[in-house]
């Protein structure tokens, strides 16, 4: 699951709002483990241009 929502994430990359709310989705869907390893890489991955919207995903559900 985590390689799925890893390649659709990539694929709506280009629209802000749809990136947003395939990264909800997909946190709402993931165990502990895999939204640890879906932070890592989504910040590495988009770090830069959607960083606030990371930030935003992320801030309530998994700490470092």
């Amino acid at each position: 699951m985590l390689e799925y929502i890893k390649t659709i994430l990539q694929k709506v990359s280009f629209d802000k709002a749809l990136f947003e709310k395939e990264l909800r989705k997909a946190v709402n869907m993931l165990v502990p483990d895999e939204l640890k390893e879906l932070k890592s890489w989504c910040y590495k991955q988009f770090g830069k241009m959607y960083r606030v919207v990371l930030n935003r995903c992320f801030s309530r559900v998994v700490p470092g």
